[in-house]
């Protein structure tokens, strides 16, 4: 019995001699596998940039001496221009022709030449007052004079300009027998006067 008791007791220590070797030899950890998504680091495309160029320094020599030079006009002086202009049209007396005929009479009819702004006119027939003041419209309206033999003045005169200057008018002169002898225009200034002359044969 103690013989097996022994063998027992043997048989144990040797046992755990060998474990304790094994674990006495040198261990090495395992390290835990990466299971973390990789992330690829973005590259960014190459971007096609235009080439900068240094800009074109003009030198002196390099301009053209044939370079016509602008003038540029003073638009105070424009305006002087057209106030001349202005002038020369109707700031003075109108000569409206001279007309031959053997006509006793003579009609006379006006209107406004352009839209109705409120002309105003005076007629006289040889230096005489025959119409005071004539308003003038859209309608023709006038006048039936006797020639005298010889000369036979009519002036028309402007005793405004309305409200688009100057003073305008169409008119016309008509013979006895309906037959037209004159027909124009007038463009007046105010007190500036408009004269047909009428030669009785």
């Amino acid at each position: 019995m103690k013989k097996i008791l022994f063998l027992i007791v043997v048989f144990g220590m040797s046992l755990s001699g060998y474990a304790q070797n094994e674990f006495s030899s040198k261990f090495k950890a395992i390290p835990p596998k990466n299971t973390s998504p990789k992330i690829k680091k973005a590259i960014p495309p190459k971007a096609d940039l235009p080439k900068i160029t240094a800009p074109k320094v003009i030198k002196k020599q390099d301009i053209p001496l044939d370079v016509p030079k602008i003038n540029f006009v003073n638009p105070e002086k424009i305006t002087k221009k057209a106030e001349n202009l202005e002038v020369v049209n109707y700031k003075r007396n109108q000569n409206l022709g001279n007309f031959k005929t053997g006509s006793l009479t003579a009609k006379v009819r006006y209107r406004d030449a352009a839209y109705v702004d409120g002309d105003k006119i005076r007629v006289y027939l040889n230096d005489k007052v025959i119409e005071y003041e004539v308003v003038l419209d859209g309608d023709f309206k006038g006048f039936q004079i006797k020639l005298e033999k010889g000369i036979n003045k009519i002036d028309f005169e402007a005793l405004n300009e309305g409200f688009a200057p100057p003073n305008t008018a169409e008119f016309e002169v008509y013979d006895d027998k309906g037959s037209i002898i004159s027909s124009s225009q007038w463009n007046l200034g105010i007190d500036f006067k408009a004269t047909l002359i009428l030669m009785k044969e």
